[in-house]
């Protein structure tokens, strides 16, 4: 029986080599955020994604399935949108209006999203979900009848959306010269009398 003290110890196992799946799935996200902004979800295609993400299309497919999947998770968004019951009620709109620039400034996926989402079935639909699961809870914490926040959020939409698409996507002078102080001052108005204003 050999002398376990003359054994020779095990060699130390070589150094894990680096994971590269989260480096092409942010490479594929980036890729497909940038081309669905730019070409909207109907001409943007796999090949087109791969090849701007320096991978081969097979690699998109493998881990988002199909153009579908790929749209879902390029476009997942999260609007972090403030609690308005620890707001002043007199400051909710200021607060939503200034949330909503920070938010959407030089926000390629917000941008992205609202491209498709006035073009395609699928954008539109995803759109639709953020304003009735995000929005819609906040709209109910500061609306004063609550039969209408779903008309009241969808009123709030109406005007963020107007502004994000004549700013980011239509890119009218206009719009696009607003510093953020002169958005704010005339959104939050139009957003408080939408939310907290007694219903005509």
């Amino acid at each position: 029986m050999p002398d376990p003290a003359s054994t020779p110890a095990p060699a130390p196992a070589a150094p894990a080599s680096p994971r590269r799946s989260d480096a092409t799935r942010t490479a594929i996200l980036e890729a497909a955020r940038e081309r669905f902004a730019t070409d909207g979800y109907e001409r943007a295609t796999i090949r087109s994604i791969a090849k701007d993400a320096r991978i081969d299309p097979s690699m998109v497919m493998r881990y988002y399935g199909n153009k579908e999947g790929l749209f879902a998770a390029a476009v997942a968004v999260d609007l972090k949108l403030p609690a308005l019951d620890a707001v002043p009620r007199a400051e909710v709109g200021r607060a939503l209006a200034a949330h909503f620039f920070d938010m959407w400034e030089d926000n390629e996926v917000l941008t992205a999203l609202l491209r498709v989402g006035v073009t395609n079935q699928a954008g539109a639909e995803r759109m639709q979900a953020i304003c009735r699961n995000q929005l819609l809870p906040v709209a109910a914490q500061v609306c004063p009848d609550p039969e209408q926040v779903a008309t009241r959020a969808a009123l709030c939409a109406a005007q963020v959306l107007g502004l994000a698409l004549t700013r980011y996507v239509l890119q009218f002078p206009p719009a696009t010269a607003l510093v953020r102080e002169e958005v704010v001052a005339w959104l939050a108005p139009t957003l408080q009398r939408y939310l907290t204003a007694p219903s005509p």
